[in-house]
């Protein structure tokens, strides 16, 4: 692991514990961040965003970004629905986990939801806080007990004075959850919220006309990044020659083949191929044939009728580990066979293909 080189990073915290990680939920060109929990309390789950390991030309903007999102949560400190800052150290900073599902697989349609998200915008409004990346459902969680969480403050901005600036960027928040209420619970949106998404603000128009495409060239075209959209027929259509292929290897017993988002647009078929084979031989029985991922693995994980869990397979291939988490505290005795093949995935970004999430 190298050491950032950054000459605003933080100090070394000798009163940390010794962190213990024990899964990468993410990787990107500004931080990995890590599940995990400190020595001697196995039990309290912590996530480390580890900023020292971003590639040294993205390092000075991924601690710019980590010290945006350190500064949020000590702002934010105490407040309910929200995670808490631990502790940080020349690597990146802790903080608690945050237990729930991310918004766009809860699809919350109770108003209890609805009335506790608000209520954390106004936690945040009375301190001064925006998040400024509401857009994003995975930012949003639903706890167990129903009620809402945000996570992700790395774009979040403290603001010491409340000019328009501040009063714009906390009305996007509160449009943004709106434009959620309105995409999982249509039935509850108010006369009121129905007209704040009607009619955009002339700032939000401006930023669409200008900003937005700025933003959508660095992110998709520098940084790499993709939502996903338009998943296309890539699976049936390639899909059977794909496997045909891969099959005339006498070693390899089944395989079993999903999308994930590509960088910029599109997605990449991700094979998981049961098989005692080496990705490179595998790769040479294609011929021609385009396979962005292969996974070989001892086992896939199958259902009582022997039919693959492709459910399962989704989520490891487009890295999905919270969604992967709770389906495993349901069926806890997958969680050796699962744990063990998420452990090897090849796709460490968590961009979202809407098309799949029904």
């Amino acid at each position: 692991m190298q050491n950032g080189t950054y000459k605003g990073r933080l100090p070394d915290n000798p009163e940390l514990p010794e962190f213990i990680a024990t899964a990468v939920f993410k990787r990107d060109v500004f931080s990995e961040t890590r599940a995990g929990y400190f020595a001697g309390d196995p039990e309290k789950r912590i996530i480390h965003r580890l900023v020292s390991a971003a590639p040294r030309w993205s390092r000075p903007l991924a601690w710019l970004l980590a010290k945006r999102e350190i500064r949020g949560l000590k702002t934010v400190r105490g407040l309910k629905g929200v995670p808490q800052l631990i502790g940080t150290d020349r690597h990146g900073l802790y903080r608690t986990w945050t237990e729930g599902a991310p918004l766009h697989l809860a699809r919350p349609t109770d108003l209890k939801w609805y009335r506790s998200a608000h209520r954390i915008l106004r936690d945040l409004r009375r301190l001064g806080v925006t998040h400024n990346d509401l857009a994003k459902p995975q930012n949003w969680l639903m706890t167990p007990d129903g009620e809402a969480a945000v996570i992700d403050f790395q774009l979040a901005s403290v603001h010491k004075r409340r000019g328009p600036l501040y009063r714009l960027m906390a009305y996007e928040d509160f449009r943004h959850l709106i434009k959620q209420k309105r995409a999982f619970a249509a039935h509850l949106m108010t006369p009121t919220e129905k007209r704040i998404l009607a009619r955009r603000s002339l700032p939000s128009r401006i930023w669409l006309a200008t900003g937005k495409k700025v933003y959508n060239f660095i992110t998709r075209g520098l940084f790499r990044w993709s939502d996903g959209e338009g998943t296309g027929d890539r699976i049936d259509r390639e899909g059977p020659a794909i496997t045909a292929a891969l099959k005339t290897d006498a070693r390899v017993k089944d395989v079993a083949l999903t999308v994930y988002s590509l960088p910029a647009k599109g997605v990449g078929i991700y094979a998981f191929v049961e098989t005692e084979a080496d990705e490179r031989s595998l790769r040479a029985r294609l011929k021609g044939l385009q396979v962005e991922l292969i996974q070989p693995v001892a086992h896939l994980p199958r259902r009582a009728d022997g039919t693959v869990r492709d459910d399962i397979l989704r989520l490891i291939a487009m890295n999905q580990m919270t969604e992967l988490d709770g389906l495993l505290a349901r069926e806890p005795e997958l969680r050796p066979l699962v744990e063990a093949l998420a452990a090897h995935r090849l796709n460490f970004t968590d961009r979202r293909m809407t098309e799949l999430e029904g």
